[in-house]
């Protein structure tokens, strides 16, 4: 499956302005996504929760292009400002993909984005940003074609473009539970496109994640960065077994309902994600002090108080706090009380496992 499709063109003059608009959101890998090969493949499968507030919104206007350039015609504005160094990302990703979307040459786009959170602070805005967008052009072939009518292969079709500008992309476009990555735990998953997972306890369904904004600073390494620097890791081979291993663990823990045994997992991957950073050579650190204080601070209350609440990471300082919504009250008591302080001018974002993206 490649989606190539040279018939994707319009007629010349024939195509009346036109725009999509989607709001997409992050999604908080449980087991890790880090390292890829090939053409954004991973290297090992991957299980996600989609979040709610955490998004990005984005329309895609279109319009015939008057002038005959064979380049992308793009004009891209972030936070309602001109942006020139995504514009020039999103012209690259755009010219990667003519083979499925020759009309892309054929038409002016104007792109506009907005976070709802901070941007390359580590809560994969990159996920929220390029499924939004993968899920606009569906939208815009849907329109000008007549494709797609049908609701699962849109989807498929948005996650397989998503994945090609940022691989946990392709995990957003779904509601709840999402694993990409190929294992024979799950019928039909890929490594092309993500799979919802249908077999969910419903207590997991009710999860929120509070997160904590140690730092709402540009990363001081990419994820792209660190996704090559795990060619050269040592323990990278060993990492991929791991996954596989702790996918296995984790579909029997939702399953089953199994909060413990999901908890413990959350926290190791967490952790593992951080320790590869560090033996990455060069060896590189995104937590901050404040990041440790945080972690200490909750696992000292999950041994108080009993209550299931586990923490975990992405590429970046901030902390990511899981716990289903029986004991939600307690827990933003105990954010308000022990946690806001640690938090970059107290900053934190209430955020729970969400319904997918939205067409605005």
């Amino acid at each position: 499956m490649d989606y190539k499709n040279p018939k994707f063109i319009v007629e010349s003059g024939k195509v009346a302005p036109g725009r999509a608009i989607w709001r997409s959101p992050s999604n908080l890998a449980i087991v890790k996504y880090w390292g890829k090969y090939g053409q954004q493949l991973p290297r090992n499968p991957s299980v996600s929760f989609t979040l709610d507030r955490a998004y990005t919104e984005t329309e895609v206007a279109y319009e015939y292009r008057k002038d005959t350039g064979t380049g992308i015609s793009l004009d891209f504005y972030f936070e309602g400002q001109p942006n020139p160094a995504f514009a020039g990302k999103l012209e690259k990703f755009l010219g990667s993909i003519t083979e499925i979307y020759p009309f892309l040459r054929q038409l002016k786009w104007t792109i506009r984005s907005t976070n709802s959170f901070p941007h390359s602070s580590g809560i994969a805005s990159s996920a929220s940003s390029m499924s939004a967008l993968a899920l606009c052009l569906c939208s815009i072939e849907r329109e000008l074609f007549g494709t797609l009518a049908d609701d699962a292969a849109f989807f498929r079709k948005a996650s397989y473009i998503a994945r090609l500008g940022s691989g946990s992309a392709c995990r957003s476009v779904y509601p709840g539970l999402a694993l990409w990555g190929e294992t024979g735990e799950v019928a039909g998953a890929s490594n092309l496109y993500a799979t919802p997972l249908q077999e969910v306890h419903e207590v997991f369904k009710t999860y929120q994640d509070a997160i904590l904004i140690v730092s709402k600073g540009e990363k001081a390494v990419s994820s792209r960065a660190g996704h090559a620097l795990m060619e050269g890791n040592i323990y990278a081979d060993n990492r991929y077994q791991q996954a596989r291993q702790h996918i296995h663990t984790l579909l029997g823990a939702l399953r089953t309902g199994d909060e413990e045994r999901f908890g413990q997992l959350l926290e190791a991957e967490a952790l593992t994600l951080h320790a590869l950073m560090m033996a990455s050579n060069p060896p590189y650190i995104l937590i901050k002090p404040h990041t440790l204080t945080l972690i200490e601070k909750v696992q000292a209350y999950r041994r108080d108080t009993g209550h299931p609440l586990y923490f975990s990471l992405d590429a970046g300082p901030n902390l990511h706090l899981f716990y289903p919504a029986r004991v939600k009250e307690a827990v933003e008591n105990f954010i308000h009380a022990e946690l806001v302080s640690y938090c970059e001018e107290g900053r934190w974002i209430a955020d729970h496992v969400g319904q997918g993206p939205v067409q605005l």
